[in-house]
């Protein structure tokens, strides 16, 4: 029982306003295929719920056992529970943390989908959906399966795009990026110049097109709050790389 959990980028990150707490956003997320981590479910006696492979992260601040947590509360499923008394969740990291590339929210989807499957919890598509959003802001879009898609609001509005097969070189320094720390810049010194108009004109045209027609400064809004943050971070943007979610992560394309 083991499955992929792929790594997205960002072609273009746009804030359009706030909800609360939160930050309401435009973006257009691409799944990267080529950069994955494994999640396999292993036979193995265990006392509690068990995650291999993530020894640096508590378990309580892991997005696995939070997508745990959500689906036993939302399915009340006894099968859930005794299915971890004798398997654990054993991950392969293949994509950088704290990295802008969505490794944590994918490793969450990917183990809501394997336990709807394998423990055959009958949550439709929309329901996984819903449960999603209680995790994380980006773990709806990997639970849609899409390839390409506009995602809005919060991370609750994903709506797929026909897009064009496209091939990235990620780059990844090692910085890592705090996402809460990021937000609270731009909050604080760039929210009076959001670009509402940009941000809907780059939803409808094609990822591929985005990327040769703007700078990798135009892009991004997460960007210059990311700079700020992270001064180190300046000579990577430097070579005309593209920002991906609030880091550090930076990406170009690669031609045909």
């Amino acid at each position: 029982m083991k499955q992929k959990a792929y790594a997205k980028v960002n072609i273009f990150l746009k804030i359009v306003g706030i909800r609360g707490n939160y930050h309401e956003l435009v973006s257009r997320f691409y799944r990267i295929d080529s950069l994955y981590d494994e999640i396999e479910f292993i036979k193995n006696d265990a006392s509690r719920f068990e995650i291999i492979g993530c020894e640096g992260i508590k378990r309580e601040e892991n997005t696995i056992y939070k997508a745990f947590c959500a689906l036993n509360e939302a399915t009340n499923n006894p099968e859930l529970i005794d299915f971890f008394y004798n398997h654990s969740v054993k991950v392969t990291k293949n994509i950088p943390s704290f990295a802008g590339l969505g490794g944590g929210s994918s490793d969450a989807a990917t183990f809501m989908l394997m336990c709807n499957r394998y423990i055959d919890l009958r949550l439709s598509r929309e329901r996984l959906l819903q449960i999603a959003l209680q995790i994380g802001a980006d773990v709806a879009f990997f639970v849609s399966g899409y390839k390409s898609a506009n995602v809005e609001g919060v991370g609750e509005l994903i709506e797929e795009f026909e897009d064009d097969e496209l091939k990235f070189q990620i780059i990844t320094p090692p910085i890592q990026c705090s996402t809460a720390k990021v937000y609270a810049q731009f909050r604080k010194n760039y929210l009076p110049k959001i670009d509402k108009s940009l941000a809907y004109k780059l939803k409808s045209l094609k990822s591929g097109e985005i990327l040769k027609q703007f700078r990798y400064n135009e892009l991004n809004d997460l960007l210059q709050p990311a700079i700020e943050l992270y001064p180190s971070l300046r000579e990577y943007s430097a070579h005309n790389r593209y920002f991906s979610g609030s880091g550090s992560s930076f990406f170009n394309l690669i031609q045909n």
